[in-house]
């Protein structure tokens, strides 16, 4: 939690058993949960379950996406899902999601739960890493890879502009925590928004 106050600038508040909560402004950017690893990500819909690859259905309403506003550093970003043998179809049904194939092994998915279809999320066909791919909103990419290294982190892909914008994967110590950097991104998706 103190590597990601710091690369994010998060203010962390404990929470019970064990757990902390990381705030940017009024906004909750992530909980992290003692004995959890990796992110665990909650899209939104009408009935609480789990999914696939460290995913679920969470009740309440959606803090982040398409329709929420502008990311603020910090914040996530985007989610984009790895999978060597994609199965599309797996989250169309459960979450009602379109896709719309948006370049060579990459497709965007997309929600009409509150208008015009918007994307919501990406799959990336892959045999590299695999399952959901967080990214968090930056203001300056370079500098927080700076911070990545000094907190003790590691830059697993120096910055690259990518269909989403300006990106840098990196870890935390011991290598948890794996998420992507995106610098200010116009909204969530960055240049999908």
């Amino acid at each position: 939690m103190d590597f990601f106050a710091g690369v994010l600038g998060w203010t962390v508040l404990a929470e019970p058993g064990g757990s902390f909560s990381g705030w940017v402004g009024d906004r909750l950017a992530a909980r992290v949960v003692a004995g959890d690893r990796g992110w665990r990500v909650f899209f939104g819909g009408d009935e609480p379950r789990e999914l696939r690859g460290g995913s679920a259905v969470g009740g309440g309403r959606v803090l982040h996406g398409p329709w929420a506003p502008r990311p603020r550093g910090g914040e996530p970003c985007w989610v984009e899902l790895m999978a060597e043998e994609p199965d599309d179809g797996f989250w169309v049904g459960e979450l009602g999601w379109g896709v719309r194939p948006a370049g060579e092994g990459f497709v965007l998915f997309t929600s009409s739960r509150q208008g015009e279809p918007r994307p919501v999320a990406g799959r990336l066909a892959t045999s590299r890493a695999r399952g959901w791919r967080v990214y968090f909103a930056v203001g300056d990419v370079v500098a927080a890879c700076g911070r990545v290294s000094a907190l003790g982190g590691r830059v697993v892909v120096d910055p690259v502009v990518v269909p989403t914008g300006l990106v840098a994967s990196v870890e935390g110590p011991g290598g948890g925590g794996g998420c992507v950097l995106l610098e200010r991104p116009e909204g969530w998706g960055g240049a999908w928004a």
